[in-house]
């Protein structure tokens, strides 16, 4: 696990992909709890440590999550987040190209609790939330079947599978991501990375953009 930033305030680090953001009743291994166990080993502060979690990624996603080490850093985040102030960056490595290079995607979505899937829709219908985002192709691969587009994607809102039922939409399912469709798999995770958080630090204003390395090896055959 890499810190990637850290003040009096916040820490951001890379989550593994297949690692749980937040402990559920598997009780396999969190990140939260492994970014708590490393604040308290360094002994500062006795007694619980505060871990403020204002985000998340899918199990099988990596990439940059950002936690709040005070209620302070929490609360103005959480107000940042909630006001879209903060700047997400996402790559995805993704089966094919879509039929333009660049564009914007707004659906409606509503989730299968049971399945923990999302299905998308053209216009707003009963329990449906809106999701936003937009995108652009960086660099395409291969040919035919064996075409691979590395996209980049900026999300306007956060819901839950927004990114991987958008490019699924378009006919580019992110590789590894059988609920949506794609054929090649990645031992159970997708390629999907949180790139880069960009956020105003709580105290100073002052803007901060984290990113990180993509840690997949299908990522590497892009330059």
């Amino acid at each position: 696990m890499e810190i990637l930033y850290e003040d009096n305030h916040l820490i951001a680090v890379s989550k593994p992909h297949g690692m749980l953001t937040q402990g559920d009743d598997t009780g396999d291994t969190c990140l939260l709890e492994e970014v708590r166990k490393l604040i308290k080993d360094r002994g500062v502060k006795p007694g619980n440590v505060f871990l403020g979690l204002l985000h998340r990624l899918d199990r099988p996603v990596g990439g940059v999550v950002l936690f709040a080490k005070t209620s302070k850093g929490a609360s103005r985040l959480s107000d940042q987040i909630r006001m879209r102030r903060v700047e997400k960056i996402y790559w995805a490595v993704c089966e094919g190209s879509p039929a333009s290079a660049m564009g914007e995607v707004v659906q409606w979505l509503v989730k299968d609790e049971a399945t923990n899937t999302v299905t998308a829709y053209g216009e707003e219908v009963p329990g449906s939330v809106k999701a936003e985002l937009g995108y652009r192709v960086r660099q395409t691969i291969g040919e035919g079947k064996n075409k691979l587009s590395l996209m980049e994607i900026r999300p306007k809102t956060g819901r839950p599978h927004q990114i991987r039922v958008a490019m699924g939409t378009l006919g580019i399912p992110i590789v590894g991501d059988k609920k949506y469709g794609a054929q090649q798999m990645l031992d159970g995770n997708i390629a999907l990375f949180a790139r880069s958080f960009g956020f105003d630090q709580p105290v100073t204003k002052k803007r901060v953009m984290v990113t990180a390395e993509p840690t997949l090896p299908i990522f590497k055959q892009f330059v």
